[in-house]
């Protein structure tokens, strides 16, 4: 399926509200964050509002230790968190190896928790969400109730 435009996309959703009046309670939204350990944090996520001198720098490591944590999310509860971890218990990159096997070994077997019959499973467009390894998993689990990339 071709990528939706915003409007289209606002359209779909509209059509779907006109049915099931609460749909938006079914939608199981899912997003990855990263927690640097040093304590930097991402200026682009983050806004920190102080008197101080906005022209400090603060110097970084070029690649310092982060954690990457998971969880879905819907008007019934949380699923998660999930922290990316290899073998040996390191923190390890999101990549599509790893969420597959996070979405196989984890989030899955959580979904038997809860009465998830009718929800609709919405994720962003990180590269490793949207191989077609994973994209075929989560049909194979939610049909057609997939928001992904490339549309419901």
């Amino acid at each position: 399926m071709n990528r939706l435009t915003p409007t289209r996309f606002v359209e779909w959703a509209q059509n779907e509200i006109a049915v099931v009046p609460d749909f938006h309670k079914r939608i199981l939204f899912s997003d990855e964050a990263h927690f640097w350990l040093n304590g930097y944090v991402n200026k682009q996520n983050c806004r920190i509002w102080s008197e101080a001198n906005p022209q400090v720098y603060v110097e970084t490591p070029l690649h310092p230790e982060k954690l990457t944590v998971w969880c879905a999310l819907w008007a019934g509860g949380i699923i998660g968190p999930y922290f990316f971890k290899n073998d040996d218990g390191q923190n390890v990159t999101v990549n599509g190896d790893r969420y597959r096997a996070m979405i196989t070994n984890f989030f899955i077997p959580e979904l038997n928790n809860h009465d998830v019959q009718e929800m609709w499973f919405h994720q962003d467009g990180a590269t490793g969400h949207t191989d077609r390894a994973t994209i075929d998993l989560l049909k194979d689990t939610f049909g057609v109730r997939l928001i992904s990339c490339f549309g419901p």
